[in-house]
């Protein structure tokens, strides 16, 4: 039977259809719905959010230790964190299949950076498999557990936005089972890696590379089709669909295997070629490969390395132009749509408590980071998941008193169970006196409002451990501890001031529900207003960056009313009454909904 299925969507029906038994993930754009489909129609996989990418690298490894056939999902980035048990892995090797999805985001549609993971495969040497669309996304996943099990290593498999979340046609099949018996089996000198193992098991990898690059010339998706001489255009993954498109009465080698690569098959499409072009996203990461082969290939001063390729960007490339054709100009001033924290947030009221104290900001990765864009323009760092607190308390030692009641950390709950519980640690352990605030929304809401450890429930809405920040502080030795709902903004206000001055680390934990979520929501949601005739115009509650707000401007008051620029008013379709702009109004100008 065929289904039209995205990317995302046929690498879980893949985990189902080659016996997977487990799958492991932490949330992360674009590869979140992976294991959110798995979850929903894939009852026989184990499967469940991992606190961070690295515990979800081992849970699998685990499961493959015992036999079963397992996968980790992450995107990008976090095949950052868990590079140290995936590059011990290619030592160890594995017993059921093992593959580990990663997702990249080539024009950081939502990401800190732009991340080649081909690069991991070259330096872990293991095989890295790239599909152009859903039906290869599917096939490619059980290539991989076919891989991993016949060479006894990890697999990567790499997906890019545009084929995790574009759809096409795929035969699906029914459900096989992996061919190990599942069972504990002891084997200390394989997956124990003190130096002496470690030492007997190098070669092991390195010889398993010789017979991969052997194998690669071979595997049915490394394929030639050949057509004008003049020009050979080798691509893996969605930039093949778009040279295709684009050109094709074109020659192509096109490479499902992207690590190791397959040699001789390119030097034999060379050959046959007048000229021969890589298109490739990000790292000239083929075309390097061929150039060290010593042939003569053109790429990146084709294609460039930053940003995402597309058909067009393809075209003008190999063409030098664009065949694209505008349709008109639309004669409309459209107005900036930048993005925005949702109405009712209560990072929004967060931040707008700490506007007040006028502090520095050490941020992290989460909705919360919009926290930077104006009218808030609240935060001043944000590196990586987990490093604000890192951040803070190093800005805090090291400036001393330059510092002293200014440095502020702030978190999201998810972020903080993901990577913030160790620099918690390292503050309460190595003092100062920096604030932390973790935002708990009790959700990992940018990437879909998925549960972690701390909402009491699975990725299957079963119901689980809660786990509680302020006694984990609590152990951790912090003596100043406070619990505080944002939507109270002067409370807040008032409690920020207070730790901000003193003498030891401090925590807040400003803790309300995603405005979002559809249990515990604790938002009213009837709308505020604003009597227009009380309000000055002063933009105080505008400057909350609610989208629920806006600013009538008055260019010239009528006959005997007052002077001012305009009034605010509050859109009720928009408005879910989370109180910021009441609680900010200094002129009793808002009203509560009745």
């Amino acid at each position: 039977m065929k289904e039209l299925l995205s990317g995302n969507e046929a690498i879980a029906r893949g985990a189902y259809e080659y016996g997977v038994r487990l799958a492991s993930a932490y949330p992360g754009t674009p590869s979140t719905e992976i294991l959110e489909y798995i979850g929903d129609r894939y009852p026989e996989i184990k499967a469940g959010w991992a606190p961070n990418e690295k515990v979800a690298v081992e849970v699998a490894a685990g499961a493959c230790y015992g036999g079963s056939r397992a996968m980790a999902i992450m995107k990008h980035v976090g095949l950052n964190v868990a590079a140290d048990p995936f590059m011990t892995l290619s030592y160890t090797g594995v017993n059921g299949g093992l593959v580990i999805v990663v997702c990249d985001d080539p024009e950081m549609h939502s990401s800190q950076n732009e991340q080649d993971s081909r690069n991991y495969a070259k330096f872990a040497k293991v095989p890295c498999l790239e599909p152009s669309d859903s039906q290869e996304a599917k096939d490619l996943l059980g290539e991989g557990l076919r891989i991993s099990e016949e060479f006894d290593t990890p697999v990567l498999l790499r997906s890019m936005t545009r084929i995790s979340h574009s759809m096409s046609l795929v035969e699906t099949k029914k459900r096989m089972e992996g061919p190990k018996e599942p069972g504990l089996k002891k084997d200390p000198m394989k997956f124990v890696m003190l130096p002496a193992m470690a030492r007997k098991r190098h070669p092991v990898v390195e010889q398993r590379l010789v017979e991969l690059k052997a194998f690669s010339e071979t595997f049915p998706y490394n394929q030639i089709v050949m057509g004008d001489p003049s020009i050979g255009i080798i691509a893996s993954g969605v930039n093949y669909q778009y040279a295709r498109e684009v050109m094709p009465e074109a020659s192509f080698l096109k490479l499902g295997m992207v690590w190791p690569l397959p040699e001789k098959m390119i030097k034999d499409f060379a050959s046959r070629v007048k000229k021969l072009v890589v298109i490739e996203d990000l790292d000239p990461f083929i075309e390097d490969a061929v150039r060290l082969m010593g042939v003569e290939v053109e790429g990146k001063e084709r294609t460039g390395y930053c940003g995402e390729l597309s058909p067009e960007k393809v075209e003008i490339a190999l063409k030098g132009a664009s065949s694209a054709r505008s349709v008109g100009a639309i004669d409309v001033e459209i107005p900036m749509r930048p993005p925005n924290m949702c109405p009712g947030c209560p990072h929004r009221a967060t931040f707008t408590a700490l506007k007040k104290n006028k502090v520095y900001v050490a941020g992290d990765i989460g909705c919360y980071t919009l926290g930077a864009l104006p009218p808030l323009g609240m935060l001043d760092h944000c590196l990586c998941m987990g490093a604000g607190i890192g951040i803070a308390a190093g800005l805090d030692r090291s400036l001393g008193e330059l510092a002293r009641g200014k440095a502020v950390a702030v978190i999201g709950d998810s972020t903080f169970f993901h990577s913030g519980m160790t620099p918690l640690l390292e503050l309460a352990y190595n003092g100062g006196s920096t604030t932390v605030i973790i935002m708990d929304n009790r959700t990992t809401a940018m990437t879909g409002a998925q549960p972690h450890p701390g909402t009491g429930y699975t990725l299957r809405h079963e119901p689980t451990i809660t786990a509680n920040i302020e006694k984990l502080a609590e152990s951790f030795g912090f003596r100043r501890i406070k619990t505080v709902n944002p939507y109270k903004v002067k409370e807040l206000e008032k409690i920020v001031s207070e730790e901000l001055e003193a003498n030891e680390p401090s925590l807040i934990i400003s803790r309300a529900p995603c405005a979002l979520l559809k249990t515990g929501r604790i938002l009213p949601d009837k709308p505020y207003s604003i009597d227009k005739d009380v309000c000055t115009g002063c933009k105080t509650c505008i400057n909350t960056g609610c989208p629920a707000l806006e600013f009538v401007k008055i260019d010239k008051p009528a006959e005997g009313e007052k002077k001012r620029k305009g009034y605010s008013r509050i859109n009720p379709s928009l408005c879910v009454g989370c109180g910021t702009c009441f609680e900010v109004c200094k002129f009793d100008a808002i009203k509560e909904a009745s």
